[in-house]
């Protein structure tokens, strides 16, 4: 199988515009920041001068996973960016975190639109979005048409996605505060089925009341649990990681593995990237997806 390599197309408010470093700089809205990217290893195509002139802020990294943000330039703490594909209009509340992120992952655009064409020929589909983060594909699949379950294990950040569907104008997610492996484990146990399934487990975390997660060790497990309670007829999976050194093989054998009583003739895995208008391709993870129509 040849491995694809997808990036986003219907972008007009996001825009990487340099990279190289171990820095992007990329636009959000009306506001341009630059923050850290480990895989950014090679020089930047504008000098130190034109990235300060361009960026609004910078993230300061002060430890392996937190920092702080220096402003070059007066902006919001939290502003607001929309994409749209079809009849699809999401907008998304962004904000200045201590974890270098803003709210949304903007190569996962090529998934919404997969979820959003996918889904809709389903009737009656239900969907389960498991390390939901801001909600960008339940958003998706919501708007769809899906009765869609967002499950995460981080309290403000369930507050954050509610906060976009709100602005989209969506209703109805329902949202679940809850340990995503536990929680499919239970739904297998129960015999319940999902449409659509979609998961982007990090490389390690922990549920609310303290569950250990470490990708390398849980994801054969956590697969197989998710093909139990995918429908065996009318199905939609996407399956990502950002955990580096991590290949797109490995997920498109998890799969093969575990999901069985699926036809995978129309299996897809590779990697997403981010464009500059230089053509320099930035990678931003790995996927594999696939569906019955």
């Amino acid at each position: 199988m040849t491995l694809k390599l997808l990036t986003p197309k219907n972008w007009q408010q996001y825009e990487l515009i340099d990279s190289g470093e171990g820095e992007k700089l990329e636009r959000f809205g009306s506001y341009v920041l630059r923050r850290p990217e480990p895989q950014a290893v090679w020089r930047k195509r504008m000098g130190e001068a034109q990235w300060q002139e361009r960026a609004h802020a910078r993230f300061v990294q002060q430890g392996s996973h937190s920092g702080s943000w220096e402003r070059y330039r007066p902006m919001p703490d939290q502003w607001y960016v929309d994409y749209a594909y079809g009849g699809m209009k999401l907008r998304f509340r962004l904000g200045l975190t201590g974890f270098k992120h803003v709210g949304i992952f903007p190569e996962q655009a090529v998934n919404w639109n997969y979820l959003y064409d996918k889904l809709r020929p389903i009737k009656g589909a239900r969907v389960l979005n498991l390390f939901a983060y801001t909600g960008g594909a339940s958003l998706a699949a919501r708007a769809a048409g899906a009765d869609v379950v967002h499950c995460d294990s981080i309290k403000n950040v369930l507050a954050w996605a509610r906060a976009n569907m709100q602005a989209s104008g969506l209703t109805d997610i329902r949202w679940l505060l809850e340990d995503a492996f536990k929680f499919v484990r239970r739904e297998a146990k129960r015999g319940r089925l999902y449409h659509g399934i979609v998961l982007d487990p990090p490389a390690y975390g922990h549920g609310p009341k303290g569950e250990k997660w470490k990708l390398e060790e849980m994801i054969d497990e956590l697969s197989q649990a998710v093909a139990a309670i995918l429908h065996p007829e009318q199905y939609v999976l996407i399956f990502n990681s950002y955990s580096l050194g991590f290949s797109p093989l490995i997920i498109q054998n998890l799969i093969h593995t575990h999901f069985t009583q699926h036809a995978l003739r129309k299996l897809e895995s590779g990697e997403l990237y981010l464009q500059e208008s230089s053509g320099r391709k930035l990678p931003a993870g790995i996927f594999s997806r696939f569906s019955s129509g």
